[in-house]
C-alpha cells in the first residue's frame, strides 16, 4: 500500500467529504496525490511525504547512503496516512499506520500555503475535464442546410454541432428529401451505408436505407425511402399538406430507433445507452416506441428521451382507425387516444375519436423541453396548450424551457457577404451603406433619413399579418418605409402586391423566401450624421421562441414585438431612465395584441429614434452584444441531460 506520512500531528477536520464521485484531490502522478491539499490548519501544516520501500518493507537500494542525511526525518515519522483503493483504483478510505523507512518529501512546509482562489480554479478545471458525455440522437423532420422551412431546421442544424464541440457524440436523423431542385445538392456528400432494414407498419414491411455524412463533428444520417422523393417542402406543396405525412414520419421514427443499434458509424454503433432528442410531432413516436416496443424486451433500458416542443399547434392528429398502421402494440392505444370536444366535430355522427402523436410523446417522454422559458408556461394554459394544457400541467415537474440560439458565424454583420458594408457594435458606420443599398435594390426612394420597418416571416394568422394589414393605411401616413418578406396564405400574398401598387414610395412586398434579401432587410439600418434606424416588427399571436428578433438584435436592428413566448424572453423593454440615465433594454414589447397597441409601440420607437439619438445607439449596441449563441444554449441542454438520467426511464 502506498503511504503518506504526517510529520506533525494535530486535531483537524477535513474541509470536504471524500467519496468516489467528488473529491478535492486531483492525482497527477501514479504514486501519491501529486497536488494534494496545501492548506494551513491553524498554525499547523499537513506535510505529505512518500515512503520509499523495497518489496520486503525495508529501504530501497541507496537508502543506506542517505540514512544519515534522513535520520532526523525518519525519527520524526510516526504514523502514515495510508490510502485504501477499490478494484478500479479509486480511493475509498484512509487509515493511519506506523511505518519506519526513509521518506521523500513531496510537499514541504514552504509549499503548504497556496492561494485559495488558485486552488478553486484547479478544482473547477478538473471538473470540466471530467464532465459526463452522452450519445445524443436528434430525430427531426428537417435540419439545415439539408432541409429547412423555419426555426426547427435552424435548431437541428446548429445545436448538434454545439453539443459535439463540447465532447458529446451526436447523430442527427432526418429524411433524405429529393424534390428535383437545386436543394438536392445538399445531400450530395451523404454516402449510402448499404444498410437496409425492414419496418413493419401500415400493413406491410417497408424497406428503408441509410445515407451518412460526417460534418462538423456530427453524424448526419438520412433515411431514404421513395415517399421522401417528391416536389415540394418536407410537409406539402402548393396544394397543401401531403396526405401520407403520417406514413412518412412513422417511417422516420421506426428507423431512428433502429439506427443507433445497426449503424457502425466511425467503426462502432451508438448502442443502447442513448439520449433521444425528439423534435415536434414528426418524431413523437420515438418515446412511445421505446416504452412499448423495446424496453419490455430488454432493449434501450438505459436510454432516455427528451421531447422538444417547437410549436404545440401542430400535433399530428389523424383518424383513430390509423392507429393500427403505426406498428405499436394494441394495448398502447390509450397513450395516443384523442377525443375532440363536441363543438369541434364535423357532424352529429362524428364521435371525435382520433390519435394524437404529440400527445403520445408528452405521455411517454422522460423529460419535456420548449424552446423558451415563457413558452414552457404558456403551453400549460388554456390559451397556449391547444388541448394538451392539462396533460402538460400534470408533467410540470419535468417541463423546462431553453431559449434557442443563433449561428453567429452565419449571422455576423462584420463578415456577412450578403450586405453592402460590414460593421460591428464598436463601429456602426457601415450601416448607412446597407440602408442605401437596400433602398436601391427594392426600388424605394433613397432617403437614408427615413426609418425603414421590416417584417420577415410566414404570412399566416399566427404571425399577426391581419394586424399589419389593418394597421398599414394608418402607419404609412407617417414618413416611413415598410418592407415585408414572406410567403404563405394566398390572400396575404395578394394583399402585399396590392399594397405595393398603392404605396409605391413607402411599401415593398417580397413574396417568397430569399436568404440574401432577408439578411439585407435585417441589416438595413442606418447610422449617419442624422441618426436613423430600422425596426423589425413581430406581432405574433404566439411565438415559441422566434429567431428573427435574435437576428435583428445581432445586426443592431431594434425589435418591436408582441409580449409572448420567446419574444418576451429575449427582447428587453426599453427604459430610458435606468442606468443613471444611460438607459437599458433592446427594444419594445407591446400588449395586448391589438392594432392600437402595436401602432403605439411603433410610434414610440420612431419618436425615440428621431429625438434621442444617443438612446438609439445604446439600444443598437446592447442588442448586438447579447449572448444568444448555441454554446450558451448547449450548456443548458447538458443540465437537462443530467436530470433525464437521474430518474428511471418511462415504462
Amino acid at each position: 500500500m502506498e503511504s503518506l506520512a504526517i510529520n506533525r500531528l494535530g486535531f483537524f477536520k477535513l474541509p470536504i467529504t471524500l467519496n468516489q464521485r467528488d473529491s478535492a484531490f486531483r492525482p497527477v502522478r501514479q504514486v501519491g496525490f501529486g497536488s494534494c491539499w496545501r492548506r494551513r490548519i491553524g498554525n499547523r501544516c499537513l506535510r505529505v511525504v512518500k515512503a520509499v520501500e523495497d518489496g520486503n518493507g525495508g529501504n530501497k537500494d541507496g537508502a543506506v547512503e542517505d540514512e544519515k542525511e534522513d535520520k532526523e526525518e525518519v525519527e520524526e515519522v510516526g504514523l502514515f496516512l495510508g490510502m485504501e483503493r477499490d478494484e478500479s483504483g479509486s480511493i475509498i478510505g484512509f487509515n493511519l499506520s506506523p511505518h519506519y523507512g526513509r521518506t521523500e518529501v513531496i510537499d514541504s512546509d514552504e509549499d503548504a500555503v497556496t492561494d485559495v482562489q488558485e486552488k478553486q480554479e484547479e478544482i473547477e478545471e478538473d471538473v470540466s475535464e471530467t464532465k459526463v458525455t452522452y450519445n445524443v440522437v436528434f430525430v427531426t423532420a428537417e435540419a439545415a442546410p439539408y432541409s429547412k422551412t423555419g426555426g426547427l431546421g435552424d435548431v437541428c442544424g446548429s445545436l448538434p454541432i454545439a453539443l459535439a464541440a463540447r465532447g458529446h457524440r451526436v447523430m442527427v436523423i432526418s429524411p433524405r428529401y429529393l424534390n428535383g431542385t437545386d436543394s438536392d445538392k445538399s445531400f450530395a456528400s451523404a454516402l449510402d451505408l448499404n444498410q437496409r432494414i425492414k419496418i413493419f407498419c401500415f400493413g406491410g414491411a417497408q424497406e428503408v436505407s441509410f445515407f451518412h455524412e460526417y460534418r462538423d463533428g456530427v453524424d448526419w444520417v438520412f433515411i431514404d425511402h421513395p415517399s421522401y422523393h417528391r416536389p415540394g417542402n418536407p410537409y406539402g406543396d402548393n396544394l397543401g399538406a401531403f396526405g401520407d405525412n403520417q406514413f412518412r414520419f412513422t417511417l422516420l421514427c421506426h428507423a431512428a430507433c433502429e439506427a443507433p443499434l445497426v449503424l457502425p458509424l466511425g467503426g462502432y454503433t451508438y448502442g443502447e445507452k442513448c439520449l433521444f432528442l425528439v423534435n415536434d410531432w414528426h418524431a413523437g413516436l420515438v418515446p412511445v416506441l421505446l416504452a412499448s416496443k423495446y424496453r419490455p424486451f430488454g432493449v434501450y433500458r438505459e436510454a432516455r428521451s427528451i421531447l422538444v416542443i417547437h410549436n404545440l399547434a401542430h400535433q399530428g392528429v389523424e383518424p383513430a382507425a390509423s392507429y393500427k398502421n403505426l406498428g405499436l402494440p394494441q394495448e398502447w392505444y390509450g397513450a395516443l387516444e384523442w377525443v375532440f370536444p363536441t363543438w369541434a366535430r364535423t357532424h352529429a355522427l362524428d364521435t371525435g375519436e382520433a390519435v394524437n402523436v404529440l400527445k403520445g410523446a408528452v405521455v411517454t417522454a422522460d423529460r419535456i423541453l420548449t424552446v423558451s422559458e415563457a413558452y414552457s408556461w404558456e403551453v400549460t394554459t388554456i390559451e397556449g396548450g391547444y388541448g394538451l394544457h392539462d396533460l402538460l400541467r400534470s408533467r410540470k415537474s419535468v417541463l423546462n424551457g431553453i431559449t434557442n440560439g443563433i449561428d453567429v458565424a452565419e449571422w455576423d454583420p462584420s463578415s456577412d457577404e450578403h450586405i453592402a458594408s460590414h460593421y460591428s457594435a464598436d463601429d456602426l458606420s457601415g450601416k448607412v451603406q446597407c440602408k442605401i443599398s437596400l433602398q436601391k435594390e427594392l426600388g424605394l426612394p433613397v432617403r437614408p433619413e427615413v426609418p425603414l420597418i421590416g417584417f420577415i416571416g410566414r404570412l399566416d394568422y399566427q404571425k399577426g399579418i391581419d394586424l399589419i394589414r389593418l394597421a398599414t393605411p394608418e402607419l404609412l401616413q407617417d414618413d416611413v418605409q415598410f418592407v415585408m418578406l414572406g410567403s404563405g396564405d394566398p390572400q396575404y400574398e395578394d394583399w402585399m402586391r396590392m399594397a405595393e401598387s398603392n404605396y409605391r414610395d413607402k411599401f415593398r412586398g417580397w413574396v417568397g423566401f430569399n436568404v440574401p434579401i432577408s439578411h439585407r432587410i435585417t441589416s438595413g439600418y442606418l447610422k449617419s450624421p442624422i441618426l436613423c434606424c430600422d425596426i423589425l416588427l413581430m406581432p405574433s399571436r404566439f411565438e415559441p421562441c422566434g429567431l428573427n428578433q435574435l437576428y435583428a438584435m445581432r445586426y443592431g436592428t431594434v425589435p418591436v414585438v408582441h409580449a409572448t413566448g420567446g419574444l418576451r424572453d429575449t427582447v428587453e423593454n426599453f427604459n430610458p431612465y435606468a442606468g443613471e440615465g444611460s438607459g437599458e433594454g433592446t427594444g419594445w414589447l407591446f400588449s395586448p395584441l391589438t392594432t392600437e397597441s402595436m401602432l403605439g409601440a411603433l410610434r414610440t420607437a420612431m419618436q425615440t429614434y428621431r429625438e434621442h439619438k444617443e438612446s438609439w445607439e445604446g439600444l443598437m449596441r446592447r442588442g448586438m452584444k447579447r449572448d444568444f449563441t448555441w454554446e450558451s444554449a448547449a450548456k443548458q441542454y447538458e443540465q437537462v441531460f443530467e436530470w433525464a438520467f437521474i430518474d428511471p426511464p418511462y415504462c
